[in-house]
C-alpha cells in the first residue's frame, strides 16, 4: 500500500477533487489477489494435469501428434475444469483489507468494497431493512455467478459442436 500511495500522490498531485486512499484501493486489491491466488492456481493446475490418464497422452503421441500438440489439444482440455477451479478461488477478507472497504465507484485508485466482502463484513450485526439489503446483495451476486456459469456452459457446448 505505501508504494501505491506514493504512486497515487504522484499521479494526482495537482488534483483538487481526488480523495486520497493511503494506498488502499482497487489496484492494491488486484495485485494482492493475483499474488495470493497464484499458489492455489499452480497447485490445482498441476494436480489436474497429473490426473489426466497417461493413456490419453500415449494415444495422442501414437497417432503422430507432437508433444506440444498433445499438451494443448489433449492434456490441457482434459484438465480444464480443475484449472478453472483453481482460478476461481480467492480470499475475500484479505482483499477487503487492501482494497480499503469503502463503498465507491470502482476506479483503480479508489477505495472499494466487493459484494462478497459486503456480505461477510456486515451480516453478523445486520437486522431489519439492513439484513434485507444484504440478502439482496447476495441475490445480485448469485445472479452474476449464474450468468457467468450459463455463458461459459453455452460457449463450452458451442465449442464442442464446432469440434465435432
Amino acid at each position: 500500500n505505501p508504494v501505491l500511495y506514493k504512486l497515487e500522490k504522484h499521479i494526482f498531485a495537482n488534483s483538487a477533487t481526488h480523495q486520497f486512499t493511503g494506498g488502499s484501493n482497487l489496484l492494491a486489491a488486484i495485485i494482492v489477489l493475483a499474488i495470493m491466488i497464484l499458489p492455489t492456481v499452480i497447485n490445482m493446475s498441476v494436480s489436474s494435469i497429473q490426473a489426466v490418464p497417461q493413456q490419453m497422452r500415449a494415444a495422442s503421441l501414437a497417432l503422430g501428434a507432437t508433444k506440444i500438440q498433445t499438451i494443448f489439444k489433449v492434456t490441457v482440455p482434459a484438465a480444464k475444469s480443475g484449472i478453472m477451479t483453481g482460478i476461481v478461488l480467492g480470499e475475500a477478507m484479505a482483499i477487503n483489507m487492501v482494497a480499503g472497504g469503502t463503498v465507491s465507484f470502482p476506479l483503480p485508485f479508489n477505495s472499494v468494497r466487493f459484494l462478497t466482502t459486503q456480505l461477510v463484513s456486515e451480516m453478523g450485526y445486520a437486522s431489519g431493512l439492513h439484513r434485507q439489503v444484504l440478502f439482496s446483495v447476495g441475490l445480485v451476486l448469485f445472479v452474476f455467478i449464474m450468468i457467468i456459469n450459463l455463458t461459459l456452459m453455452k460457449l463450452k457446448k458451442k465449442g464442442a459442436v464446432e469440434n465435432d
